[in-house]
């Protein structure tokens, strides 16, 4: 599924115009963005949780070319599904 299908399915869902199912999904993936960059986790009960990890410095090699490269310590973000989540996902039905 990709955003102009998952908005098509939140417009038919909810009732609410494409418009406005855009503007909610644009603003819950800003939220979100925003909460995981001033380092705080969003928890969605039953859902799943988004937070962010670091990342150590490390090196690798450059498969075309043998040479070591340096890779810098990063942040990352993570998804943890819920309970609920891993149900519905793991049913049978």
């Amino acid at each position: 599924m990709n955003k102009n299908e998952l908005i098509n399915s939140i417009s038919a869902t909810s009732g609410l115009t494409k418009t406005d199912s855009a503007k909610a999904l644009d603003a819950f993936i800003s939220t979100i963005s925003a909460a995981l960059k001033s380092g705080n986790d969003v928890r969605l009960v039953g859902f799943g949780t988004f937070a962010t990890s670091s990342r150590a410095a490390t090196t690798a090699i450059n498969p075309r070319t043998r040479q070591t490269v340096k890779v810098p310590a990063r942040k990352v973000a993570k998804f943890k599904a819920g309970k609920v989540l891993q149900n519905v996902v793991n049913s049978k039905k």
